[in-house]
């Protein structure tokens, strides 16, 4: 609980007043509640907003099945298993890539390692020694609390950083302002909300014995509680009146929603910073299904595709020309009901483009092992012009051979 108070003295000073007049002097305490300390920071408001935007790419790149090929034929071997269940004997697939996509936005670059048994590791710090001829070299390169002795060239690692140059920094600065505005706002919040009051003390209660003491007790026991408790009476002894005043109508006041207002601002410029629709990073559910496509295009397609990158150039190097790549696959992230989805999913199959075992893959579901839900299927009502003018000039030609018979 604080008090602010302030004395106002009634007449002359006491050392040029008369008895008389001392009778007459009053004073006057302004007593305004402030019952919440406002603790609001800047780290606080950008974590908020900086955690939640990562978790949600980390989460979507964690749904995508990083797919390996061999000469052009789809293989499920180590590596597979490495990439989308067990990256290191520590981390699952998404604990690793939670820890990669936060490194890599947050200090803008991230380094994935390669360390005993090939497994990876996400770096948590090391030291770069840059050479533009022979590739840049890595060493001090440290994971939890181990340091590796050996040093990286570039061919030994994976090596990402955020298409973002400089935005971290602009962030920093909307961060420090906006967390400074928004203490305003709150503390505006608690004024013009608060209780308030004066309290006048004669001089015949200033001249008692142990005034202080009374007084210092009656502001830090009796009003504390009359202005914390949701009911209460204030007890006053003789010569103290206590008279309550409506500040806030006074004030142009300050809602929860100005405050709010704020927050989502630091969301919004938070999510453009980095790719996300300020739409998702809110929590907003009204036209998911666009904000969703546009989180699939512009943040999780591009990072996503950095990654296969360099896997497929640091791992496989010039063998994807011929087939030998590993693919980061984007189409199991988005939720798909099969059953609002059937007949879009009916024509997929129908048209010949995908087949039974393709459409049970990218819903999430076990796939068939019958060869049959690997063929290609297509409906009589797909031809080809020239395939439809065959049929009707065979036709034609059996009708006159028909006719010449008889």
């Amino acid at each position: 609980m604080r008090f602010a108070l302030r004395n106002l003295i009634r007449g002359k000073p006491k050392s040029a007043q008369s008895p008389e007049q001392s009778i007459e002097k009053t004073t006057r305490i302004e007593i305004a509640d402030n019952p919440i300390e406002y603790m609001m920071t800047e780290i606080y408001l950008r974590e908020l907003a900086f955690q939640r935007a990562i978790q949600i790419l980390a989460k979507m790149l964690g749904k995508c099945e990083i797919r390996t090929f061999l000469n052009g034929e789809e293989i499920f071997r180590d590596e597979y298993y490495t990439w989308n269940y067990e990256p290191n004997r520590n981390q699952n697939k998404q604990q690793f890539f939670d820890k990669l996509v936060e490194k890599m936005f947050r200090n803008n670059e991230t380094l994935v390692v390669s360390g005993i048994d090939g497994q990876l590791y996400v770096a948590d710090s090391f030291s770069t020694t840059k050479s533009t001829l022979y590739g840049n070299s890595y060493d001090q390169v440290m994971v939890d609390d181990y340091t590796f002795r050996r040093t990286f060239g570039s061919t030994d690692v994976l090596y990402l950083k955020p298409n973002w140059k400089n935005a971290n920094t602009v962030l920093q600065g909307l961060y420090g302002s906006y967390a400074k505005l928004i203490q305003y706002e709150a503390k505006s919040f608690l004024q013009s909300h608060g209780s308030k009051g004066i309290l006048d003390i004669s001089a015949m209660a200033q001249n008692q014995k142990n005034f202080d003491e009374t007084l210092k007790r009656m502001l830090n026991e009796y009003f504390k509680t009359f202005f914390e408790s949701e009911n209460a009476v204030l007890p006053l002894f003789e010569g103290y009146t206590f008279t309550e005043t409506n500040r806030s109508k006074n004030y142009n006041e300050t809602t929860t929603r100005d405050v709010k207002a704020l927050y989502d601002d630091v969301f919004d410029f938070t999510a453009r910073a980095i790719g996300i629709p300020p739409s998702i990073l809110k929590g907003d559910v009204q036209d998911n299904s666009k904000a969703m496509d546009e989180l699939l295009t512009l943040a999780l397609d591009p990072l996503a595709g950095s990654l296969e990158s360099e896997i497929n150039r640091k791992k496989y190097g010039r063998s994807v020309l011929t087939g030998s790549r590993c693919m980061v696959d984007t189409s199991h992230v988005k939720h798909v009901d099969i059953f609002s989805n059937a007949t879009q999913i009916d024509k997929l199959v129908q048209s010949g483009t995908h087949t039974i075992n393709m459409i049970l893959r990218a819903m999430g579901q076990p796939q068939v092992d019958e060869a049959w839900a690997d063929q290609h299927f297509i409906t009589k009502n797909y031809a080809t012009i020239q395939s439809v003018l065959d049929s009707l000039e065979g036709g034609e030609n059996n009708g006159q051979n028909k006719g010449n018979e008889e």
